[in-house]
């Protein structure tokens, strides 16, 4: 006697679907795995923007501040986030994206699900919680040892940083596109980060440049972030300035978003 078993209909579940947050949260970890064995590029992101905050001490101790409203704390302590902006993520991801891009990640991921923004915003997460997270100490640090006071409006302070990291984020991406090697990458980010350092006030302020200058250097990408982290500190900052450093920056972006959508390679360049 046989007996016949009944065919049980065989299921097989699809491919699952991850979300935007979970396929950049993916893309952030493995870039992190990446940056914490490059002993360098840790050491630039970590160790430089407190070492140039405590080299520029006797410069700004040698400038002429009266009448500015600005004091050595409200000096420095602005110019050492805006430091640790520039170098966690914008000499950083330079590097990045010029090194994805060369190596054909960029290109192997566009293949899948993962759209461009999700790419490049994915890879640059851990370089921004890097930076955020030392922005925190730094602040924290040197308030302690200059003995400065706490900000009068921190809230100017938490926009001034978030706008600088979508600035440089969308920055770093614009820079790669126009940087042709990884050796190359080490150089590219120069230009756009003296002229911040020397018109955007990082540790000159404008209130201390001719009137011709210091109305040029206000319309510098990165001046109106450096104006709200600063303004953030003093409380100086009315509201029309505000509402004017925040459209300069948004503009900024947009144009440097257009740049990249515009000129952004995925591949590398012949």
């Amino acid at each position: 006697m046989t007996t016949t078993a009944s065919a049980r209909p065989v299921t097989t579940a699809g491919p699952v679907r991850r979300g935007p947050a979970a396929r950049m949260a993916a893309l952030g970890r493995a870039e992190l795995t990446l940056l914490l064995r490059s002993r360098a590029a840790l050491f630039t992101a970590v160790a430089l923007p407190t070492l140039m905050a405590f080299s520029m001490r006797s410069l700004v101790k040698g400038l002429d501040l009266a009448g500015t409203g600005l004091s050595m704390a409200t000096v420095l302590l602005p110019g050492a986030l805006a430091m640790a902006l520039f170098f966690s993520i914008y000499t950083n991801l330079v590097g990045v994206y010029v090194t994805r891009r060369e190596s054909l990640v960029l290109k192997r991921l566009r293949t899948g699900e993962v759209r461009d923004w999700e790419i490049l915003a994915g890879g640059a997460l851990p370089a921004v919680v890097l930076a955020l997270v030392q922005c925190v100490l730094l602040a924290v640090g040197l308030t302690a040892v200059l003995d400065a006071p706490a900000p009068k409006a921190p809230h100017l302070v938490v926009v001034g940083l978030l706008a600088g990291v979508a600035l440089l984020v969308i920055g770093a991406a614009l820079t790669a596109a126009f940087t042709r090697t990884a050796e190359s990458a080490q150089l590219t980010f120069l230009p756009f980060m003296m002229v911040s350092m020397v018109g955007s006030g990082l540790f000159l302020p404008r209130e201390v440049l001719p009137d011709a200058v210091a109305g040029i250097s206000a319309w510098l990408p990165f001046s109106p972030v450096m104006d709200l982290v600063r303004g953030g500190w003093t409380g100086d900052l009315g509201g029309m300035d505000q509402a004017r450093a925040l459209l300069v920056a948004l503009v900024w972006t947009a144009a440097a978003a257009a740049g990249v959508r515009q000129w952004f390679r995925w591949g590398p360049r012949h």
